[in-house]
């Protein structure tokens, strides 16, 4: 039922913000409102409760909002709609857990990290944990996603299967349809805590990633006002507060 709650959600707002457009820090500034867009579909970094997105990034980006001395406007999207929808316009800045990779900067401007993290490998007790062990297995990870590029260099895999949303590829490993899950370290070890019984276990790490704020290329002003609003929500303690909240240890990246 939640998941039919999040996607009428998620819809309508997609409707709903057809109309934004992209606009300038003054812009911005002017109307007292910054129009953020997450998918709400990542927990524990942006999830749905009800009809409210909570989580993480969305806790980041109220306080950045603070700092700024603006209201938050979110937009939920599915996240392989994300990086096109900032580039049509849709909102002014995405928070989704978005690795910085040269892919992506090529289509979108990166803010500086809001957390370090990485792809690890999550599997059943007698399953692949650590990445040799992944050749010849069916590997599950969500789509559009810097874990489903990293998974596919390993090579010699039995099977990719790509999911909309990373709780679908969980799912799927709990049900024996693929051998192994690769997703962020974090939301895999908030998974093994809610699903105990699953008898699931945290392997090797894949890759280590730097995840960030995106927006349009080349505003260059509201990319640094971004950073500067980061850059005080981690001296004043807020970003370590957040991120102990939610995973009882600083997750933000070394300076």
């Amino acid at each position: 039922m939640r998941a039919i709650t999040t996607l009428a959600l998620a819809l309508g707002l997609t409707l709903a913000v057809t109309s934004v457009q992209a606009r300038d820090w003054a812009t911005i500034k002017q109307s007292g409102t910054i129009v953020a867009g997450s998918e709400g579909a990542f927990p524990p970094f942006n999830y749905f409760q009800g009809s409210k997105l909570s989580g993480y990034e969305i806790e980041v980006m109220e306080a950045i909002g603070k700092k700024l001395g603006l209201k938050v406007e979110w937009r939920a999207l599915a996240f392989d709609a994300l990086i096109a929808s900032v580039r049509q316009d849709r909102f002014d800045v995405a928070i989704a857990s978005h690795g910085i990779t040269e892919e992506r900067q090529k289509s979108v401007d990166f803010t500086n990290p809001h957390y370090c993290s990485g792809g690890q490998i999550f599997a059943k007790a007698d399953g692949p944990l650590k990445v040799a062990d992944l050749k010849g297995k069916t590997v599950g990870v969500q789509l559009a996603t810097s874990y489903a590029d990293s998974v596919k260099k390993i090579g010699a895999l039995k099977e990719v299967k790509t999911y909309p949303k990373d709780t679908d590829a969980l799912q799927a490993l709990i049900g024996n349809r693929i051998d192994a899950w690769v997703t962020d370290r974090f939301v895999g070890k908030s998974a093994l805590e809610k699903n105990a019984a699953a008898g699931l276990k945290a392997g090797e790490m894949v890759f280590v990633e730097r995840i960030a704020m995106i927006h349009k290329k080349g505003n260059a002003e509201l990319d640094a006002q971004l950073n500067k609003a980061l850059a005080e929500i981690k001296a004043d303690g807020t970003l370590k507060a957040i991120s102990q909240k939610y995973f009882q240890e600083d997750i933000s990246c070394p300076n």
